[in-house]
């Protein structure tokens, strides 16, 4: 008798699964939903658009009233979560969440769809977030190639952010590290940037981290499953902003920035002590911490209905405006 049933070559439980044939099984995540040109509880379009080759993005518009619609408005770049290997820009839970904070905040949102692991390991979550990024930054600059006619028509510039949640907030750390070294097109300055339950880890546990099975515990193996060639292991810059040899936190490249941890989340540790970090680099920046209590990771985002997580993106909101 022959057997269909395929033969595991990885996992990542309870994230998803390798099968020796290449085939990747997703065990967790949302399925996919597409724009709309106007969301019916908040009024907020939406479209996809492809940046290159390898990225594309969606991007979302607030309504807008006669005669201001060519109102200038904050300029967001998302990057979502999902531990560089499952969600998307293109997810229920991720089209939902940014429905609801572009129409609070009142601001164009360019949610950002990269590469995931483990067809592609990191670094190509981190390049295609860069591409979608100057991508973005190049509509300050009036001419009409490959431009999009939101951000042309309605994007301010001087008022750019960056933002992300769990692996998305990890991406938008490393790229405004990145900003402040490089720069953006135009000269394009990112005022704020936002970092909801980031990704950090590392080898040595802190704070009220196990110590026991700290190398079994899913944040670092995931990491080393998403980019099994890093330098480094899970001491690499990009998710131990504390090792040794990290860019000083003194040269991140926005001037305000919102840290956000949850109570009951494992990486509120890590949350806590990179605020901490920042505030005692140097960087001259406006610094804030945000915590809420008797929440898990990325509550705001799995349960949007309850108490917290309205709470939540109306402090994101506030920050945005």
């Amino acid at each position: 008798m022959v057997s269909n049933a395929k033969t595991i070559a990885s996992e990542l439980v309870p994230v998803l699964r390798v099968y020796q044939d290449g085939t990747v099984e997703r065990l967790f995540g949302s399925p996919f939903v597409p724009p709309s040109l106007a969301d019916p509880s908040t009024g907020v379009s939406s479209k996809d658009t492809t940046i290159s080759p390898l990225v594309s993005a969606r991007l979302y518009l607030p309504k807008l009233s006669p005669p201001t619609n060519q109102q200038k408005l904050p300029v967001l770049v998302y990057f979502h979560g999902g531990g560089f290997c499952i969600e998307s820009a293109f997810s229920s839970f991720y089209h939902d969440s940014m429905n609801s904070l572009v129409s609070q905040a009142n601001v164009i949102a360019v949610s950002v769809e990269y590469r995931l692991a483990p067809e592609h390991p990191l670094p190509a979550a981190y390049e295609d977030s860069w591409t979608a990024l100057q991508w973005a930054a190049s509509h300050s600059v009036e001419d009409t190639v490959d431009k999009d006619p939101w951000l042309i028509g309605n994007g301010d510039f001087d008022r750019f952010y960056i933002g992300g949640d769990s692996a998305g907030a990890n991406i938008a750390h490393n790229l405004t590290i990145r900003a402040g070294t490089e720069g953006l097109f135009g000269g394009v300055k990112i005022l704020g940037a936002f970092l909801a339950h980031p990704y950090f880890w590392g080898s040595d546990p802190i704070g009220s981290e196990s110590v026991f099975g700290h190398e079994e515990n899913i944040l670092y193996r995931m990491w080393t499953f998403v980019y099994p060639s890093v330098p480094g292991g899970i001491d690499h810059p990009m998710i131990n902003p504390f090792a040794r040899d990290a860019p000083s936190l003194s040269g991140i490249g926005c001037s305000r920035l919102l840290v956000c941890v949850a109570g009951m989340d494992d990486l509120r540790e890590r949350g806590v002590r990179y605020a901490k970090a920042v505030g005692e680099s140097g960087w001259g920046g406006d610094l804030e911490l945000f915590e809420v209590e008797g929440e898990g990771h990325c509550f705001h985002i799995l349960n949007p209905g309850s108490e917290s997580a309205k709470n939540m993106v109306n402090r994101l909101a506030s920050f945005l405006k």
